[in-house]
């Protein structure tokens, strides 16, 4: 099955430049044969450049880097590590490295992307923090090309449609009239899935969040509701009890704001717009401008109490904001999972409350943790969301990105503390 899969994958980049190709040179030798209306000199030029700008953002798409995590990136938190209390971070064990804000590990490209949205099956490339502008390029001259298309092919039908009354030979032969058939088909079809996914992409791009955050604002939508049944608290592995609050996502700071941090950093709008405008920075992607909303030690995505390793102590029920926090007192009972272990799942939150099961420690105050190690569809990895997206859907390692928040190595935490002292 994972050889099928990878071999479809490998035909969706021919398949995408076959569509393009197809749509803009055969409408062209359509045009140029269509004797009622035949193709002007105005309508070439257009189709054309219109072509060479979708050729260009998708070659680039499909091409340029998503970028990777420095081997010796840390973050910069040197008062967090003092106070010893506040410090959260996220630890990819795959990697065995720090994962900054908003990065995600991508099963396919094998690392931690920075400011990953999706890995795009139809580009073979991660959509992230340096491929983000060129995608929005690519749908952006799609689009408007395949709309300028539809006119073009709309209004050829409706000449064929005029003279539908008249004696055959009078009209388009029956295999121009199925050539014109196919090309308004598709790329009609084409149009309305791609004008779907680039206004979503737009409006992602206004306020500033990936597809993959999406799916955790919306998650943790879902646990502030879970926990207002249980005090505001929910219980993870252990006993460890969690605060769950409402959390404001940090990283909208206005319109404007977001759309130049989409866009390469740029206030240059006519290099928005360019096919050959220059890929951000490499030495960005690894902070980002919050909109200080929440309080500086709040860190994204909020507190998950199914994230938190199976073997973390349960000392941590009596301070909650401590919980994804690796300090000198709260070593594990277990050894942290390697990226080659399996992590034991907690059942769905939906069979633990409906089906509890007895657990050393009883004040979970009506929900005991349960775990499983059956298939990945179990546990609360499988989560969706409203549209039926789990992690994995975006092409994140959902073993390892799910657990992200694990207790960071203490060779890590005590080699960062003989560096700050």
């Amino acid at each position: 099955m994972a050889t099928s899969s990878f071999r479809i994958s490998q035909l969706a980049v021919p398949s995408v430049c076959f569509l393009i190709s197809f749509l803009a040179y055969g409408s062209q030798y359509f045009f140029r044969h269509f004797e009622p209306a035949p193709l002007r000199d105005t309508e070439l030029w257009r189709i054309n450049i219109f072509a060479l700008c979708i050729w260009i953002c998708y070659y680039r798409t499909c091409t340029v880097d998503p970028g990777r995590i420095p081997k010796d990136w840390r973050p910069v938190d040197s008062n967090q590590l003092e106070a010893d209390r506040s410090g959260r971070h996220r630890w990819c064990r795959k990697c065995e490295a720090y994962k900054p804000p908003r990065a995600h590990h991508c099963r396919t490209c094998q690392r931690c992307i920075p400011r990953m949205d999706h890995h795009c099956p139809w580009t073979s490339n991660c959509v992230s923090h340096f491929t983000l502008p060129h995608f929005i390029r690519f749908l952006f001259y799609t689009v408007t090309g395949m709309s300028y298309l539809e006119t073009l092919l709309y209004e050829r039908a409706s000449i064929v449609w005029a003279s539908r009354n008249l004696p055959s030979y009078l009209g388009p032969s029956a295999m121009q009239m199925a050539f014109l058939f196919v090309l308004l088909v598709l790329n009609s079809f084409t149009t309305f899935f791609l004008v779907i996914l680039f206004v979503r992409t737009i409006w992602s791009l206004s306020i500033n969040t990936t597809t993959i955050e999406d799916w955790e604002i919306e998650r943790h939508q879902t646990l502030v509701r879970r926990a207002r049944h249980f005090g505001g608290y929910l219980t993870g592995p252990g006993g460890v009890r969690v605060r769950i609050q409402k959390q404001e996502f940090p990283y909208d700071i206005g319109i404007l704001s977001n759309i130049k941090a989409g866009m390469g950093g740029s206030w240059n709008i006519l290099a928005w717009f360019s096919p050959l405008a220059r890929t951000s920075d490499r030495k960005t992607g690894l902070d980002f401008e919050v909109n200080g909303f929440e309080d500086p030690n709040v860190f994204w995505p909020p507190p998950d109490p199914d994230r938190i390793p199976v073997a973390a102590k349960k000392n941590y029920r009596n301070d909650p904001s401590a919980a994804f926090t690796h300090t000198e007192g709260s070593l594990l009972s277990e050894p942290v999972p390697t990226a080659d272990q399996k992590v034991r799942r907690r059942k769905r939150f939906h069979d633990r409350f409906s089906e509890p099961q007895s657990e050393p420690d009883s004040s979970n105050a009506g929900e005991s943790p349960s775990y499983s190690t059956e298939s990945s569809s179990d546990g609360e990895e499988g989560w969706r969301n409203s549209e039926g997206e789990r992690l994995r859907d975006f092409g994140v390692e959902e073993d390892i990105e799910f657990y992200d928040e694990e207790d960071i190595p203490l060779a890590i935490l005590m080699q960062r503390r003989a560096d700050h002292q």
